[in-house]
């Protein structure tokens, strides 16, 4: 909630002359005078009770406190700008299949969920948890209306999500010395499998892929079980579980997208339907928000 007398519209400019560092290019952007967006700041400083702007060999730049500002007026209005949409836009109705991999579902599906469901309380979507080349077909006939896919698998979207690959294994225990390496593996095919391989084929490691696994929670259980090493993107492993790499002989894994892909139907159409474009909007943000797995 707001504070008495601390109008969005003072946020606003703020954030426009913070970001410009130019009253003058603020003033532009919101069609105001150059004076009345002064008179903002200056206004938006009484409330504060102190200076949130200075001028700097760039122009005007936030104080230490206008920094702590600028990050949280970002925030209110947004916030500002979700409560006016809700109640702006007619509501949606439907139902929406949307297909992930479960390493996807669980690392980023819930959080981007449950804010649809806030935003969207009349569509239903149905989740299909199943790996990169059966949610290929499924896109093809129209069985899911978007997935999110690993990439190099020969099927075009965008990339909403890129980071390394990470070597993973059992807290105890040295299974990396081991020779040949025991891993755990999608099937032949799997972009991750192919990228494993082929780092510890060319830093001379022999391995041997002890277990195969159709989904990412199988090849967790393998190695909890202290029987073979792992691969993943970035995630929050369950206990038990480690990060290995280059301390442990370990070969350096190359980065991998996630991608967005539609339905062959919705492509061929000239737009999403609403549902669908919905959904995938809230997928985009939720992994911008999440960006900093990626590093």
């Amino acid at each position: 909630m707001l504070p008495a007398g601390l109008d969005p519209e003072l946020l606003r400019s703020f954030v426009l002359v913070a970001e410009g560092r130019s009253v003058t290019r603020a003033a532009e952007r919101v069609g105001r005078t150059q004076s009345a967006v002064s008179m903002q700041m200056k206004r938006l400083e009484e409330i504060l009770g102190e200076p949130v702007l200075r001028r700097g060999p760039r122009g005007l730049e936030p104080t230490y406190k206008g920094l702590w500002l600028l990050e949280r007026a970002r925030t209110l209005l947004a916030l500002n700008e979700e409560i006016l949409e809700a109640f702006r836009t007619p509501p949606i109705t439907g139902q929406v299949r949307l297909g992930s991999p479960d390493d996807y579902t669980l690392q980023w599906l819930p959080g981007i969920l449950a804010r649809f469901a806030r935003t969207h309380p009349g569509i239903e979507v149905e989740v299909v948890c199943i790996n990169t080349e059966e949610l290929v077909h499924r896109l093809a006939s129209g069985a899911v209306d978007l997935a999110l896919l690993t990439e190099g698998h020969g099927r075009e979207g965008e990339e909403v999500w890129r980071g390394p690959l990470r070597w993973v294994g059992p807290s105890a225990g040295a299974l990396h010395r081991r020779d040949p390496l025991p891993l755990a593996l999608a099937h032949p095919g799997c972009s991750w499998r192919r990228a494993a391989l082929e780092a510890l084929g060319r830093a001379g490691r022999r391995a041997r892929v002890t277990y195969n696994a159709s989904t990412q929670s199988g090849c967790f259980a393998v190695a909890l079980a202290g029987l073979a090493l792992t691969v993943s993107t970035p995630a929050r492993l369950p206990p038990g579980l480690c990060w290995l790499g280059e301390a442990e002989g370990l070969p350096a894994l190359p980065g991998m997208g996630i991608l967005l892909s539609f339905a062959d139907q919705w492509l061929a159409a000239a737009s999403l339907p609403e549902g669908v474009a919905a959904l995938a909007g809230a997928i985009r943000a939720g992994f911008a928000d999440d960006a900093g797995l990626a590093r």
